[in-house]
């Protein structure tokens, strides 16, 4: 993508971009990360960036990320074979021990790392600090891997009112302390409704939410929570995409402002959503159309 050289065109976008900084002052955007935007060295960067940006024109960027590719390379590199079942990881208390290395102890630290390139600014939790995420397990056969009880928000909270970016593992435990692998898409929903943040932006590897997965040019720019939900209902919405879609249903009738998913593989995707009159991906929004 070639810079923007014009002074006119600079002053163009600057304008534009505007009313859309006015409208997120104050206001918590929770983003998800992960996909092929969370591996490649320049497009870290670049979230990096837009993080910052974010918190600096006046929002509250909270992001919550996965990292199911990594976990799997490094249990393959240990000789331990990945098992699924419905499109979740059979978690033994072994994976477990290699997700939480991964999560917490890896990517973690490193998107930490990246956005204090910048300053002092980002602060790295898991969902077990401070009782951040609950969890209960979600099925006997799967092991170790966790639903969503309920969200504490009070540690994230305290962060941003000093002006801080929490950067979140969705490792949750439950009342005895025992650790739970949440589904990050699920987790960043459940934590945009306790914070009733403005936004939640799933990153992702396609460019949205397209009518035909095969076919680029079905993509849905803006679809209401009735009308996504009427199609996965149809089957028109499947495969796996279904976990994020559900999440952001639940995420926004339950007061979240709107949810966005994007294409992670986009530099500064973040930025062009958020702050342009065309947007590049797919809001959804409540209520019916």
């Amino acid at each position: 993508m070639s810079p923007v050289t014009d002074p006119d065109q600079i002053a163009d976008v600057l304008v534009e971009a505007l009313p859309y900084i006015q409208r997120l002052a104050g206001e918590i955007v929770v983003v998800k990360y992960g996909g092929n935007a969370m591996v490649d060295e320049a497009l870290a960067r670049q979230f990096a960036d837009d993080i910052v940006l974010l918190q600096t024109v006046g929002a509250k960027p909270v992001v919550v990320h996965g990292g199911g590719p990594q976990i799997g390379d490094l249990l393959a590199r240990l000789g331990k074979e990945s098992v699924f079942k419905d499109g979740l990881r059979v978690t033994d208390a072994e994976t477990l021990e290699v997700a939480r290395m991964v999560l917490e102890g890896k990517i973690n630290s490193e998107i930490v790392a990246g956005i204090n390139v910048h300053g002092p600014l980002a602060v790295g939790l898991s969902g077990g600090d401070a009782s951040l995420i609950q969890a209960s397990v979600r099925n006997a056969d799967l092991g170790f891997v966790g639903d969503v009880a309920a969200v504490n928000p009070s540690i994230v909270q305290r962060l941003l009112a000093e002006d801080l970016i929490p950067v979140i593992s969705t490792i949750g435990t439950d009342a005895a302390g025992q650790a739970y692998n949440i589904n990050a898409d699920t987790g960043a929903g459940a934590i945009a409704e306790a914070l009733g943040a403005h936004k939640v932006i799933y990153l992702t590897d396609v460019e949205g939410l397209r009518l035909d997965a095969d076919d680029p040019s079905t993509l849905v720019s803006e679809i209401t929570t009735v009308d996504l939900q009427r199609l996965v209902d149809d089957g028109v919405m499947s495969g796996g995409m279904i976990p994020k879609i559900a999440a952001c249903i639940h995420a926004v009738e339950h007061g979240v402002g709107s949810a966005h998913v994007l294409d992670g593989r986009l530099p500064h995707v973040v930025l062009l959503e958020l702050f342009t009159d065309a947007g590049v991906g797919t809001m959804i929004t409540g209520g019916a159309s």
